[in-house]
């Protein structure tokens, strides 16, 4: 019996939707049960899809700060809205779509994710000179003290700790929403502490930062459990896209909070 035919027995896509119950932001519950495939997914494969698309992030954004720099810095606005807004739709219809071959859409999202920190970054910096890297460098401590955290059972991915963060998650994107949509108002009702510099606004922004860190335990755990039942190899791609998805987030709550100790201390 192939694989194909195998994952389309009820019992089998019964228990492979209670395995790969994860909370990251932009995988379903049932995520598995409408992909079929022959190949399945490896480690090597995994971390060839995850260089793959935090390279082209990494490229764009290198890209965009240099023609920032040497032509405008309008460019960097611009690159900054229209990557974070383009993005979010493509986040949506990945979410929404599932479609059968993902990989246009995701190293499109890569592109314009790219684009927008590139923008963001030079925006920063320019404010406060050295906090790209240090925001770069926590990034990185980070990713590497949740993994370490994963990899020797101290946190796990238990399906309360899933709800709990989900719910987190959640809550939080409905809160960033109401306060773009608030944004186009004017003089209207501002989020409280959210963007404020005040020890409350440093309190909430770490809070987020802790959740958004927390998802990271979910990528691993859905990557991991992905390679040990063979599931199919378009899941290395899947994997790369949440991992991709939680580190930028992560990356960009980093400067939030650095840029508000910063300002608390001129």
């Amino acid at each position: 019996m192939n694989i194909t035919s195998l994952t389309k027995d009820p019992d089998v896509q019964r228990l492979i939707a209670m395995v790969y119950r994860s909370s990251n932001p932009v995988l379903s519950n049932q995520f598995w049960n409408n992909i079929d495939g022959y190949e399945t997914m490896s480690y090597e494969g995994t971390m060839q899809k995850i260089g793959i698309m935090f390279g082209t992030t990494v490229f764009f954004a290198a890209v965009t700060a240099y023609a920032a720099i040497t032509i405008s810095m309008n460019i960097a606005m611009a690159a900054a809205a229209i990557g974070g807004i383009t993005g979010f739709i493509l986040v949506m219809l990945l979410v929404f779509m599932r479609p059968t071959n993902p990989v246009p859409l995701m190293l499109s999202y890569a592109a314009f994710e790219g684009l927008m920190i590139g923008g963001i970054s030079l925006a920063f910096e320019q404010m406060y000179s050295g906090i790209v890297f240090q925001a770069a460098v926590g990034t990185m401590c980070i990713v590497g003290a949740m993994y370490g955290l994963y990899a020797t059972r101290i946190i796990k991915a238990t399906p309360l700790f899933q709800k709990v963060v989900m719910s987190l998650v959640i809550g939080i994107m409905l809160l960033y929403v109401v306060s773009f949509a608030l944004s186009f108002i004017p003089g209207s009702f501002q989020v409280p502490f959210l963007h404020s510099s005040g020890p409350m606004g440093i309190i909430v922004t770490l809070f987020i930062l802790a959740v958004a860190s927390l998802c990271l335990i979910l990528d691993f755990n859905f990557i991991e459990t992905g390679i040990k039942q063979r599931t199919p190899k378009v899941g290395e791609w899947w994997g790369a896209f949440g991992l991709l998805v939680t580190v930028i987030w992560i990356y960009i709550e980093m400067l939030r909070l650095l840029s508000k100790v910063r300002n608390n201390l001129n």
